[in-house]
């Protein structure tokens, strides 16, 4: 009996011992920073679209928005990691709504002003297009916050995928798609800023977004977009 007491507490001894070797509190633990971390891979965005640059007479009597959603690949260029440069692809869906009429067909466009006392139902274009923007990148973030300013200035080119013009005054409805006349390639400067999840986004298209070949009485069509939203950049 005296050996099994003597067993039993030499061996609660050993254990206890052992426990208290390896007992950690939570303040023993260290969570690793990761102090190569990049910024904002994704972004998704809304948008409404202005025209300038546009045809005499040319008017918009509604709002006309777009959206757009893609990812960048984000290189930081200093230590502290404050400054990047970030290509990427994406995609963009913009609407037009204005009083240039398109008619006739796809491969032979006309187009006209519509007079304001000519009432119409519907008048617009939409395009979508993959868009290739390039940004460089300040914001004052650190390792360990996902909230910080942040001021991106960029480049975009975009390609036209598909297009559709609409006219509808009630008696015929006109869709024209793959019209000639639409450049192909766009490309403008945007500048994004703001703070955590919210920020602001302005675009200026540096070309027009008809070919010289459209025309109103033999006056080439130009019409260059300027577009304010508010974009969302996701990690």
């Amino acid at each position: 009996m005296m050996r099994l007491f003597l067993g039993c507490f030499l061996f609660l001894s050993i254990f206890k011992g052992f426990s208290q070797e390896t007992t950690f509190s939570i303040d023993s633990l260290h969570v690793k920073i990761d102090s190569l971390y990049r910024e904002d891979q994704f972004y998704a965005g809304l948008n409404y679209n202005s025209i300038v640059k546009k045809p005499e007479g040319l008017a918009q009597d509604k709002i006309s928005f777009g959206f757009g959603a893609g990812f960048l690949r984000d290189f930081p260029l200093n230590k502290s990691r404050t400054f990047a440069i970030a290509p990427g692809i994406g995609f963009s869906f913009n609407n037009y709504i204005q009083n240039l009429a398109i008619i006739g067909s796809s491969d032979n466009p006309i187009y006209g002003i519509i007079p304001s006392n000519v009432s119409y139902d519907r008048n617009r274009f939409e395009q979508l297009r993959v868009e290739i923007p390039i940004e460089f990148r300040w914001r004052n973030s650190t390792p360990e916050t996902f909230q910080f300013f942040r001021l991106y200035g960029g480049f975009k080119v975009s390609y036209l995928l598909y297009d559709k013009s609409v006219f509808d005054d009630g008696n015929q409805k006109i869709v024209i798609k793959n019209n000639k006349d639409f450049e192909e390639l766009l490309y403008g400067v945007y500048l994004s800023m703001g703070y955590s999840a919210f920020n602001l986004q302005i675009y200026y298209g540096l070309n027009s977004i008809f070919k010289s070949t459209a025309k109103i009485d033999s006056v080439p069509v130009t019409m260059n977009v300027l577009s304010l939203g508010v974009i969302f950049y996701i990690l």
